[in-house]
């Protein structure tokens, strides 16, 4: 077998058992999430991402939102340069303040490389960050390795279902280098070429901290460009 794909399998097991021991921590909040790339030519097109997340499983209780736009430059059919700016609204919970306790303005560089073993398509995100917290600035490096894992098809296309995981690292460049962790797997759905939804588990650990997330992503990717 390829050795690529043993790695991948490896990596499939480990957050599969991991998960349950993980989420014994009854601490639940949710994510409901859009994502959106805007095709405009060959080359350019616009990122546009929203994300409401709640400290608590019901959507009533704000932790954060989080509004995330950007330009992409694709360098090849499997490699994407982006310049984007994100706001981000954060909320303490159960605070008796309705407004947010911090405001972050960030601006990212972000470079996105894929590439397939068999059925296993491997995404890799390299993204650094700098952050405005409060007025405060700070610098941030992350680093998402995602696989997906077509289940009725061979490749990910119309009406297809498939296992979404990833694990993501994130690291300061000053004071405490570990920032946080990040580790996910979703039941996904290919609806059509340009629609796609996921229903999936995060659990974020954060120093000695942990969280467990239900989420649900909905990704629309229309196609403007006139190269279609």
């Amino acid at each position: 077998m390829n050795k690529k794909l043993c790695i991948a399998i490896t990596f499939i097991l480990i957050a599969a058992t991991s998960a349950p021991l993980l989420a014994q921590n009854d601490i639940w909040g949710n994510w409901l999430m859009y994502f959106g790339t805007n095709r405009l030519s060959d080359k350019w097109s616009i990122h546009s991402e929203l994300q409401y997340r709640n400290h608590t499983v019901e959507p009533v209780n704000i932790e954060q939102l989080l509004l995330r736009t950007g330009a992409n430059y694709h360098l090849a059919k499997n490699a994407t340069l982006t310049l984007g700016y994100g706001y981000i609204n954060s909320h303490v919970y159960e605070s008796e303040q309705r407004a947010p306790e911090s405001k972050e303005h960030r601006i990212f560089q972000q470079l996105i490389l894929t590439n397939k073993v068999d059925r296993v398509k491997f995404e890799h995100r390299y993204r650094v960050e700098q952050r405005w917290v409060n007025d405060v600035f700070k610098n941030r490096l992350r680093y998402r390795l995602m696989l997906f894992i077509p289940i009725n098809n061979k490749t990910i296309t119309e009406k297809t279902f498939f296992v979404g995981l990833y694990d993501e690292l994130f690291m300061n460049t000053d004071k405490v280098f570990f920032d946080r962790n990040r580790l996910y797997g979703a039941l996904g759905y290919q609806i059509n070429k340009e629609m796609q939804v996921q229903l999936g588990y995060l659990r974020q650990s954060v120093n000695d901290f942990g969280k467990n997330y239900l989420q649900f992503a909905i990704t629309v990717n229309p196609n403007f460009s006139k190269e279609d």
